[in-house]
């Protein structure tokens, strides 16, 4: 109980203290944001600070900060860390970084984005790569709410059936502008999602249960398959402590906020609020099943929903229990909705394709959803795999970019580092994972672990270059 009530200590002070200190960096001034100056009743509309701020937790909260950290929590402790460290200088950057820069170029999708300060190789590769991650996260997005929902009407309504009903709610949300849906339920779910949290927490507590300790003895690696903890964990744990999904939600924010000032609550805010959802669920998944070998025996045989189903029945009852998994198959859904809407502007910005009438918007969502549709029919565990690793490889490329971003238009260029040092971590974890790992090239770790330092270190020192000669190109010359 103490390691977790310190963690959310730690994340407040990050939002306080650390976050100010990047908003600082990136002063936010009074210009007219791009909700305001690009009005078109559909994907450009102001809203207030509240509602834009529920609906970018809940584009970001998917099944991410719950199944994510579960596998997670099969290392140990340990993984506290990674959530409350990796949150507050990595992932919440990320966001507000990402969203900040979506709101100074007119709400543009993160590819463009990419492409304007990494150049016009690195927007095609983006634009591609976006649009595949996106939809990737739409099928996973589709089958793990399927699942949990499955396991709420075992006699009558199956997996199958949930998928079409999720596919068909899809459809709507990506299609109809984004105050008439999205910004009408979001609001409701929010409520559903804070029980689900606050509810598990409470269950842990009053049932007795021993909640997990980070101390020297269960900073070691506890995972009982003896898996390395770098750099498997930091991939695993994406969402809840970085993940590139999230640069792919902050531009469709960019394009509702109202003033810019308001983007470290509704960018860095949302992702500390992520890695409280994350901190829930790993101190559950440890504090349920008392070790990380019972723990990783019931994913095994159940599978991350049932997990969770097991979990919320047996800290909350039949009823409480179904509201919470009501709650976890919430944060899915509201994130596979707008992965779909944001794979949606991406494509229209790449096609230069106006989105204000309703055939046009047809044209791009329903290849789109068709495609994740066949994608729900692959075994979960492998699409996840592969989301783990393109998600954290695209965080790494936005960081960069942010780095980039802040040598041109931070007041001073070594600012950039709040971006750069996170951006060479990451890059450490992508090279290293698939080096190593099953779905890339199973390489030993004498030779993915050093590989991995040394791109790293090697992407940093170009990085310093740049900012070296920016900032003579930009000191006076005297004479």
């Amino acid at each position: 109980m103490i390691t977790f009530v310190i963690a959310l200590l730690i994340l407040l002070a990050g939002y306080l203290i650390y976050g100010r200190v990047v908003e600082r960096i990136v002063a936010p001034n009074d210009n007219p944001t791009p909700a305001m100056a690009h009005q078109d009743g559909v994907d450009f509309t102001p809203m207030k600070k509240w509602r834009v701020f529920l609906i970018q937790l809940l584009n970001i909260a998917g099944t991410g900060p719950i199944f994510g950290p579960l596998m997670g929590a099969v290392f140990g402790p340990v993984v506290f860390l990674w959530i409350v460290l990796g949150s507050i200088l990595g992932g919440a950057v990320h966001d507000y970084l990402s969203g900040m820069a979506s709101v100074r170029n007119d709400g543009a999708s993160i590819s463009e984005i990419i492409g304007k300060y990494l150049g016009n190789a690195a927007k095609q590769v983006m634009r591609i790569f976006s649009v595949v991650l996106l939809v990737c996260v739409g099928a996973v997005f589709t089958t793990s709410p399927a699942g949990l929902l499955a396991s709420l009407t075992p006699d009558f309504m199956n997996t199958t059936f949930w998928i079409v009903v999720i596919m068909a709610y899809y459809v709507l949300a990506t299609l109809l502008p984004i105050d008439k849906v999205i910004g009408k339920l979001y609001p409701v779910f929010g409520v559903v999602l804070m029980f689900m949290a606050v509810g598990i927490i409470g269950g842990l507590i009053v049932g007795g249960y021993s909640l997990p300790e980070l101390t020297f003895e269960s900073l070691a690696n506890l995972h009982p398959q003896g898996k390395p903890i770098w750099s498997y964990m930091f991939v695993t744990v994406a969402c809840g402590a970085v993940s590139g999904f999230h640069s792919t939600q902050s531009p469709m924010m960019a394009r509702c906020i109202k003033h810019e000032k308001q983007g470290r609550a509704i960018f860095y805010g949302a992702m500390l609020v992520e890695a409280v959802i994350a901190l829930v669920w790993a101190t559950a998944g440890l504090g349920f099943y008392g070790n990380t070998k019972d723990l990783l025996e019931a994913l095994t045989s159940f599978g991350q929903s049932g997990v969770v189903y097991n979990i919320s029945v047996g800290l909350l009852g039949k009823i409480g229990g179904a509201l919470a998994v009501i709650g976890v198959v919430v944060c899915p859904i509201s994130t596979g909705d707008t992965a779909f809407r944001s794979a949606r502007l991406t494509l229209a910005d790449w096609l230069k394709l106006d989105q204000s009438s309703l055939g046009k918007r047809l044209i791009l969502a329903i290849p789109l959803i068709g495609v994740a549709a066949v994608l729900t029919q692959i075994d979960f565990d492998v699409i996840w795999r592969y989301f783990s690793w393109s998600n954290q490889t695209l965080a790494m490329i936005v960081l960069w970019a942010m780095a980039v971003y802040l040598v041109q238009n931070a007041k001073k260029e070594w600012y950039s580092l709040v971006s750069a040092i996170p951006a060479a971590f990451m890059s450490a974890v992508s090279v290293t994972y698939i080096l190593m790992a099953d779905e890339g090239f199973r390489l030993p770790t004498v030779i993915s672990y050093p590989v991995g330092v040394v791109a790293a270190v090697a992407l940093l020192i170009v990085f310093l270059v740049y900012m070296i000669r920016a900032r003579r190109a930009k000191k006076p010359v005297t004479s």
